[in-house]
């Protein structure tokens, strides 16, 4: 980027009057960044205490403005809101900003608005589960192919610190988004894109399913080269629906992945290959092999078809098939995802901690043949008939923990009454231990015990992370005393 392309960009931001939202992790990026480029920053975070009053003074130094303790009134001269992920559009201090006349962006909008002309090409990936393992098995696909990229977004690393580093840091980069973060992102226009699946989530921040499903389409918005759906998804509506209604560049193709046999301008899998039937020089009469199953870990049909969509994105940016391939086996998923953590007394222990919705457990239960289900917490609202009942000649017996647990026995009466259930009546994070010890008996050699709980877990946890750990530990100590 020359000397006026950045005095253009910088000049844009200079004096403009931002009120981020949030005092979390994206909102210090964006304050830090747009306070640099010489805008008026002010955060607003409703909360308080020690670790809010540190941020706040780290981010004086910077030249930013903090008030804690008060996110509702919009501050004076705000000419732009830029909100955190999770906020939700009814805020009080949203409302003020449209009663006045001020725009609110997300991160992702502001990111998008800070890429210089020669900024890398963005392959997104958004969907109700299976976002950040489909994002980290791209990058390594297409770090397999010598390019310089980064995992950003909604995985964790602040997409406008990535995009701070300049023009000429990355090649490409793959971009998980959630749908909060498209739902303020109305400017974003990728390279290619993936919604992987829809099911009911985060309802209560969106209003109802079609809002949601809305969100998650603004993914495929302007896009320059593919759009990449779920051939098999029964969810309605569909991803491919969400294609349909997309408004995209001239030449942007749909291509479908599968974990069947693939059709024209598919991905799919044949004898344990996952093969091209897209990006070939005749798609009619030729399929371009990619990797087999055994190359992708763990193998689970749900992680197959992570790996359809990962492989679908780096194709469409021009990756060479043996580097899909070398990404495939290089790549390692985050713990607690569907993670082996032991076998003990014949019995294998996985822990899918991160299947916090019953759209994510159903695809963990489908992995195992007979499983002894740990589950349970806050339904969120959720119901779980269809789960048990797509699940139930898979289960063995079901441990049930949490808050919302009865919800989960109630769907077992109803459609596995012949599953023995133990009904674990303690929230507190011991819970966990008796858990797996009554699991553990339930069990017979060649079983799963699978912890995929279809609920969250701040019940008795601080966060998923810390669930997982436990059963980890359980585990452990079961193996010791065994």
């Amino acid at each position: 980027m020359g000397s006026q392309e950045v005095s253009d960009w910088q000049d844009s931001w200079k004096g403009l009057r931002v009120t981020v939202a949030g005092l979390g992790v994206s909102g210090v990026s964006a304050a830090r960044a747009l306070a640099g480029l010489g805008a008026e920053v002010t955060v607003v975070d409703g909360g308080s205490g020690p670790a809010l009053e540190a941020r706040a003074a780290d981010l004086a130094e910077a030249g930013v403005a903090v008030r804690l303790g008060d996110a509702q009134t919009l501050p004076e001269g705000t000419g732009l809101v830029v909100t955190s992920p999770g906020w939700k559009p009814q805020s009080p201090l949203f409302l003020a900003a449209a009663e006045a006349g001020v725009d609110v962006i997300g991160d992702v909008e502001v990111a998008w608005r800070l890429r210089g002309p020669g900024a890398a090409p963005w392959l997104a990936v958004t969907g109700t589960n299976g976002k950040t393992t489909t994002t980290q098995m791209l990058a390594s696909i297409l770090r397999a192919a010598g390019l310089r990229t980064a995992a950003v977004g909604n995985i964790g690393t602040p997409i406008v610190d990535v995009i701070l580093e300049g023009d000429d840091a990355y090649d490409v980069l793959a971009v998980e988004l959630s749908s909060y973060q498209l739902h303020w992102a109305p400017s974003l226009r990728t390279h290619s894109a993936a919604v992987l699946n829809l099911a009911p989530d985060h309802l209560d921040w969106h209003g109802s399913m079609e809002a949601y499903a809305a969100d998650k389409g603004r993914i495929y918005e302007g896009n320059q080269v593919a759009c990449v759906y779920n051939v098999d998804a029964t969810d309605k509506p569909s991803t491919e629906d969400l294609v349909r209604e997309a408004d995209v560049e001239e030449g942007c193709r749909a291509i479908g992945f599968t974990l069947n046999t693939p059709a024209p301008s598919q991905l799919g899998v044949v004898e344990g290959i996952l093969v091209d039937r897209a990006f070939v020089p005749d798609r009619q009469k030729q399929a371009q092999e990619l990797a087999e199953v055994s190359d992708v870990s763990p193998p689970a049909p749900h992680n197959i078809a992570n790996a359809l969509a990962a492989a679908a994105l780096a194709r469409a940016f021009g990756v060479a098939p043996q580097a899909v391939r070398d990404g495939l086996r290089a790549f390692r998923p985050d713990a607690h995802r569907i993670e082996h953590v032991a076998d003990v007394a014949g019995v294998a222990y996985v822990d899918d901690s991160k299947a916090t919705n019953t759209h994510a457990a159903q695809a963990s239960l489908a992995a195992y043949e007979s499983i002894v289900w740990i589950a349970g917490g806050l339904a969120k609202g959720a119901t779980f008939d269809e789960l048990v009942a797509a699940s139930a000649k898979r289960l063995r017996a079901a441990v049930l923990i949490g808050a919302d647990r009865a919800l989960i026995r109630e769907a077992l009466a109803r459609h596995a009454p012949e599953v023995p259930v133990v009904d674990l009546d303690r929230t507190d994070t011991g819970a966990m231990a008796e858990a797996v010890r009554r699991a553990a008996r339930l069990a017979a050699p060649g079983d799963t015990v699978l912890m995929a709980p279809a609920c969250a877990s701040m019940d008795m946890f601080t966060n998923y992370n810390k669930r997982g750990d436990a059963f980890a530990e359980a585990v452990r100590e079961l193996g010791a005393s065994a």
